[in-house]
Parts: C-alpha cells; sequence; structure tokens
C-alpha cells in the first residue's frame, strides 16, 4: 500500500506531505483547513465494543484531530448491499449519531447506492471530515529534532484483537475491546503545550510499528523505543502470544502518537493521564540522528537489553481491519 502511494497517487495529485489530513491556508490570518476522506470495509461489521458506524466516525475525527484541527463536519456515503437487514442499519446509523455527538462534529451530507446481492458484502462507508486549524499550530515531520520524545496515549492493540476475535469466534477473559473512540477532547488538551508538540499520527492500519516507520522516513529521523514501557493489557498480550502475533503491528482506533520536545515529554504525558482517553499515556522512546536528516530507521531495546530493528508491516497482518 505504501509503495502504491508513494510511487503512484502522491506523483498524480502532487501530494508534498503524506499526513492524516491535509491542511489549507482558507481565509488568511484566521484559520487553516484540515481536509480527510476515508473508507471503512471492516469484517465483520459488528465487534465487541464497536461497529462500522462509529469507527467511521470516530477515524475521521481523529484524522483531523492528529494534525491539530477542530473537527467541525462530515459527510458519510454508504454502498449498500441488496438484502442487507434494516434493523442492522438502523444500529449503524444510531451508532454514527451517537459517535458524532459525542466528538461534538455535525454529519452534514451524504450518498446512499446500493449494489447487487453479492457485490458488496453487507455494507461499505466513505467519510470526509473539515476541521479548523489554529494559524499558530503546525504539526509535521519538519519540526522533529534529535532528542525529541515519543508518546503514545493508550494501550495498543484493542481494536485489532477485538476485530479478529470476532471474526475467528474466539473468547477472551476478560472480553478485549475495540477502543474505537474520537480523540479531539484529548488533542484539545494536549494543545494547551502546542509549542511542545512535534507531530501526531494515530496508529490504525499497521499499528504503532508502521506509524512509527512512517514518521522516521517523513523526518529522516532514527527512533528507539523501549519495550518495557509499550503499554498492553493483558488480554491483548494473551491473545498475541497465543497466536503468534505482534502488539506492535495490531490496528487501533482510539489512541495517538506524539513526537514532543524533550522538556514537555513528561508534563505532557502526566496531563494525558488525567483525561480518560490518556490515562494509560507513556513515553515509550526518543528521536536520535536527526542532524543529516538521513536516518528513517526505528529500534527497539527489547526487555532482555538487546535490540532489534521495527519496519513496516509487510502484507496485512488483520485485513478489513477498519
Amino acid at each position: 500500500m505504501h509503495q502504491l502511494v508513494r510511487e503512484h497517487f502522491s506523483p498524480a495529485f502532487d501530494m508534498k506531505e503524506l499526513n492524516d489530513s491535509a491542511v489549507i491556508d482558507f481565509v488568511e490570518g484566521i484559520h487553516k483547513l484540515a481536509f480527510t476522506t476515508d473508507s471503512y470495509v471492516v469484517s465483520p461489521l459488528f465487534f465487541p465494543g464497536g461497529n462500522i458506524g462509529d469507527l467511521a466516525v470516530n477515524g475521521t475525527v481523529n484524522d483531523l484531530s492528529v494534525v491539530g484541527a477542530r473537527p467541525l463536519y462530515l459527510t458519510a456515503g454508504f454502498i449498500i448491499e441488496e438484502g442487507f437487514p434494516l434493523g442492522d442499519l438502523k444500529l449503524v446509523l444510531s451508532s454514527m449519531a451517537q459517535a458524532a455527538h459525542t466528538a461534538g462534529i455535525r454529519i452534514v451530507a451524504g450518498d446512499t447506492k446500493v449494489v447487487d446481492r453479492g457485490k458488496g458484502d453487507g455494507l461499505f462507508i466513505n467519510t470526509s471530515g473539515i476541521g479548523a486549524v489554529p494559524d499558530n499550530i503546525y504539526f509535521g515531520p519538519r519540526n522533529i529534532r534529535t532528542g525529541d520524545r515519543i508518546i503514545i496515549s493508550g494501550l495498543m492493540g484493542n481494536h485489532g484483537v477485538a476485530v479478529l476475535s470476532e471474526r475467528n469466534g474466539l473468547a477472551f477473559n476478560p472480553p478485549v475491546l475495540s477502543d474505537t473512540a474520537p480523540l479531539n477532547g484529548l488533542v484539545k488538551l494536549m494543545t494547551r503545550f502546542t509549542g511542545g508538540i512535534k507531530m501526531m499520527r494515530d496508529p490504525t492500519r499497521g499499528g504503532v510499528a508502521t506509524t512509527l516507520k512512517e514518521i522516521a522516513m517523513e523526518s529522516g529521523c532514527c527512533i528507539t523505543i523501549m519495550e518495557n514501557m509499550l503499554p498492553v493489557s493483558g488480554g491483548v498480550k494473551g491473545a498475541c502470544d497465543l497466536l503468534g502475533l505482534d502488539p506492535l503491528y495490531i490496528a487501533n482506533e482510539g489512541i495517538l502518537i506524539a513526537v514532543v520536545s524533550p522538556d514537555a515529554a513528561d508534563s505532557l504525558a502526566g496531563e494525558m493521564r488525567a483525561h480518560p482517553l490518556g490515562k494509560d499515556a507513556a513515553v515509550i522512546g526518543e528521536v536520535t540522528g536527526c542532524e543529516e536528516r538521513s536516518g528513517g530507521m526505528v529500534v527497539l531495546k527489547t526487555l532482555i537489553g538487546g535490540t532489534r530493528i521495527v519496519d513496516m508491516l509487510a502484507g496485512e497482518q488483520l485485513p478489513r481491519i477498519c
């Protein structure tokens, strides 16, 4: 996917930066606009802790939030397979409405298309979102410097394991619930430290490892993370041990990664822990070797004192995860 985007889509559309949302100068001196779009094809449509509806709203809100935007408006397009149960559709729509209300964003436009039976796998949703970015905020890879710290806002892997368990009829005790949630409230709290935040991302497909590798490649820096600092619940750890998966590569839908200046890291992490979606926030590593902007490597320091290189996820560990 990364190769496809970088070699074909990015040159065709003259994309200078590949962020979660595009930030556009709209009204000089007032605001910039953030604009994002995404499609949701998760299977199954309903999973522990959520469904495709709230996932679509929260995912769009989060893509806007991590570039520093205040999410405002959202559109939703539905591709519905002939024969899809009306009761399930009502549940999805109700979840979307509740998620939008929780996030303080309005769904203002949409579209529906019905495709022949067997052509749509139930329901697909496409969303687009617009948010406002204050002029004094820019979160991006050009900000990153040697010594910056890496903060993660919560537990890794909950969404991926929740979907996997529902898809394969697995039961974990206690059950693992998806972490799907809107992050704009947490980001609003964090932006009190605007001067200390360099960049943010939400680690969805490909998990924390892939997101950190993207940040390293885009900034030209190296990143070192500490295995003993990575927050993973017992349920996710047990599921990964059982199935031979790595929590670093499991998808998330309600956490973010922030690169922040070293003098702000501990205080910001402390502030985040006062928010329900940041109670497990942790400083997990630091940025190294930015001077020549020729890095791009992510290294994990293991529990036993060794090191290993962390690369992007090759292929799809869990396809149809969002």
